[in-house]
């Protein structure tokens, strides 16, 4: 797994079972591995590349992820039976019928020598939906315990079951818009949100971004670095508030925000994960807007729930099963995505 955050690859080895219908997991070994500043650059500035440079990114990309699995391999010294890769998002437009994830599936299996399937989101967008987000099917099968799935990333979404169907969508920009912020303040990231606490809520500022016309669209529905620099961008660059207070404002927004999904049902639970779980300032904003119960998971399952899912769409696919659901991405029907290559 890669974010829009650019913190790291992300790496788990999972293992499944089924039985009847009934699916169990263990991430057996997981490891972060942190972007060298080289590539950081290079996948910042990838949406400026023209067609050859974006094309060469791709290739040169994937041969990279496959040396990171190698190295990933070394360490753990157990092989898996596939690699399943989300790749790292340059474009996402599904309103145009075009999502990019790059990272050439066939250099990885080149460099590993292991069955490898990516490209998850294509074949969703191409029937009408938005590619995103994948990771129902998991949080379905594999945390259905739990009444809401919220991944706090590079954006919040979210993923419930409304009746017989699985409901879910982006909420709105996390980590995309914090982390450019506190790098303002010469900070990767805002640590537990203690700069945020710092700050002060700016009330007009807060309603501004309430009232972006994203949020009173239904589910489903998804965001992309495009929507943010239209929309978030010209308002946190044109303010004159201090970086706190931004940092404060923007918190109490994304807060707000979660807080509208839910249905404020004290019985009803949700498992949060992702890196913005670390921002205890967050959670605590997230917390004092509902009574839903909040659960935090150990620390394995926060930081790598999309890899362990994803890992589990490349089951699904290989087996032939549908790893998309229609219902969350608003295509006219279920999928099974993702392109295999083998070495």
């Amino acid at each position: 797994m890669s974010g829009t955050s650019l913190d790291g690859v992300d790496v788990a080895l999972c293992r499944f079972r089924e039985n009847k219908g009934s699916w169990s997991f263990t991430i057996l070994e997981a490891i972060t591995y942190p972007y060298p500043e080289e590539w950081c650059t290079r996948l910042k500035g990838a949406h400026h590349c023209d067609g050859l440079s974006l094309s060469l990114l791709h290739t040169a990309y994937g041969h990279y992820l496959g040396s990171i699995v190698q190295e990933f391999i070394r360490q753990v010294r157990i092989e898996p039976g596939i690699i399943a890769s989300h790749g790292h998002t340059i474009f996402h437009q599904p309103e145009k019928g075009m999502t990019l994830q790059i990272g050439s599936g066939a250099a990885m299996a080149a460099e590993t020598g292991i069955p490898v399937v990516c490209d998850f989101r294509t074949t969703d967008v191409a029937k009408g939906g938005q590619g995103a987000p994948l990771v129902p099917v998991g949080d379905q099968l594999l945390f259905g315990i739990y009444d809401y799935c919220l991944n706090l990333g590079g954006f919040a979404n979210i993923s419930f079951r409304k009746g017989d169907r699985r409901i879910a969508g982006d909420i709105c920009p996390v980590n995309f818009v914090l982390n450019a912020l506190a790098s303002r303040l010469n900070h990767p990231y805002d640590p537990g949100g203690t700069l945020a606490l710092l700050g002060k809520v700016d009330d007009s500022l807060l309603n501004t971004l309430n009232a972006l016309d994203f949020y009173c669209h239904e589910f489903p529905k998804s965001l992309g670095r495009e929507w943010v620099s239209s929309n978030i961008s010209p308002l946190m660059d044109d303010s004159e508030l201090p970086v706190t207070d931004l940092l404060r404002t923007f918190s109490e927004h994304v807060a707000f925000q979660i807080s509208r999904v839910l249905d404020q049902n004290p019985e009803h639970k949700m498992i949060v994960t992702g890196g913005g779980v670390y921002n205890s300032f967050l959670l605590d904003c997230i917390r004092s807007r509902t009574v839903n119960p909040i659960i935090v998971p150990d620390d394995r399952i926060i930081q790598y729930k999309e890899a362990l899912i994803f890992a589990f769409l490349g089951i699904l696919r290989m087996r032939g099963e549908k790893n998309c659901l229609g219902s969350v991405t608003g295509a006219r029907e279920d999928t099974c995505g993702g392109a295999v290559y083998m070495p």
